[in-house]
Formats: structure tokens, C-alpha cells, sequence
């Protein structure tokens, strides 16, 4: 009787604790979560936000941090990027803007500027460029448009049924879903993430230039 009597509050005392604790908040109350949860990247982009932020810096080191202000010109060419990772695991870069054409009327949700495939470790140089690199060009009076980064953990070296598209050319990045691509591929929830915002300056009509230039 007085074993039952402990079993009965070891079974309250754990059920109290989960409901208090639930695990999906304990996987999205991360500081890297915080910060795009702060800026809407939760729930626009991802439901569930990453374990750790993602190292990525630009030319000139310049660091992508939080939802910093980076100019246009800044994040022209596409960055370093590194993560801890142990060879024999193969890894998923997306980079999207949720913001396009403009924060008021986003009807490109989400925008995809790079993917990377099938990374075997954290050597990017090795994986798939499946969508190449573009960077930042906000159009005039469109906001402050943000640029998120998130890394997937594959569960094996995965065939991907995406088209590849070259660095120069805007067709088929418009309208992609971050979620609905995670959940084709289950991906799961993203193992590390960061983002950055940017807006217009003079220098974007320059920056389109040179892709309009290159596409072809």
C-alpha cells in the first residue's frame, strides 16, 4: 500500500513538470529563437526556431548578428559560413526573404536567395549549389526586409527534386516555403540560424544591374 502511495506521487509530480515545461517549448526558447521570434521570423518563416546561431560573415568581416542593418553592397557575394559538424552528417542551407516585394505586401513569400545541398560536414565548398547565391536589393519604399539563414540537418545523403537555379537569374526562386520544403525532405526543425535586415540605398540599382547583366 505504501509503495502504491509513492508510485501515486512520483506519476503527479512528473506530470506536473511536463505540463509546466512542455518539449517543444524547451526546443524553441533558445536565444537565437528569441531573436527571431522578436522580428516575426517565428512564425513566418519557421514554426520552431534553431538550437544555435549560425556563423555566417561576409567580405570585409562583416558579421551577420540578430537582425543587424547590413547594406546592400555589403552582402553583394555570397559569405563563409560555419557550423560545428562531424564529417559523415550531411547538412541543408536556405536562405530566404520573407519581405518580397515589400514588407506591407510580402505576395513573394518567401524569396529563396541561396541553396545548398547534400553539405557533407560543415565543408560548403563540397555541397550542392542547387540555387545560386544572390544577395540583398530592397526596392525603394519596400521596408526593412529581413534575410534568414537556416540550417538543416539531413538524416542521410538525400536525392532533392528541386531545379537548379544559376546565380543570375530571379525565375524560380519567388513563392517558396521554407516549412513546406522541411516537410517534403523531413528535415525537422533547423539546427542553427541567423538573420540580418537590410533596406534600400542607392547602391541597389547597381546591384540589379549586374545581375540583370549576368543572367543569360
Amino acid at each position: 500500500m505504501l509503495t502504491s502511495f509513492w508510485i501515486l506521487i512520483v506519476f503527479r509530480l512528473s506530470l506536473s513538470m511536463s505540463l509546466r515545461w512542455p518539449r517543444d517549448d524547451r526546443l524553441s526558447d533558445t536565444e537565437v529563437s528569441k531573436f527571431m521570434r522578436s522580428m516575426d521570423v517565428i512564425p513566418d518563416v519557421i514554426e520552431i526556431g534553431p538550437q544555435e546561431f549560425l556563423n555566417v560573415t561576409y567580405h570585409g568581416y562583416i558579421n551577420v548578428d540578430s537582425g543587424k542593418l547590413l547594406q546592400p553592397m555589403d552582402v553583394r557575394d555570397e559569405p563563409t559560413v560555419q557550423w560545428p559538424a562531424a564529417i559523415e552528417h550531411y547538412y541543408t542551407l536556405l536562405m530566404v526573404n520573407p519581405d518580397a516585394p515589400s514588407v506591407v505586401t510580402p505576395t513573394n513569400r518567401e524569396f529563396l536567395h541561396w541553396m545548398v545541398l547534400n553539405i557533407p560536414g560543415n565543408h560548403l565548398g563540397m555541397g550542392d549549389v542547387r540555387v545560386g547565391y544572390m544577395g540583398a536589393t530592397p526596392m525603394p519604399g519596400s521596408g526593412t526586409h529581413r534575410f534568414v539563414f537556416l540550417l538543416y540537418k539531413q538524416k542521410d545523403y538525400t536525392k532533392f527534386d528541386f531545379p537548379k537555379l544559376p546565380k543570375h537569374s530571379t525565375n524560380g526562386r519567388s513563392g517558396f516555403k521554407v516549412q513546406g520544403f522541411v516537410k517534403k525532405y523531413k528535415l525537422g526543425c533547423p539546427v542553427a540560424g541567423n538573420f540580418f535586415t537590410s533596406t534600400w540605398n542607392e547602391d541597389v540599382p547597381a546591384l540589379i544591374k549586374a545581375i540583370s547583366h549576368g543572367s543569360g
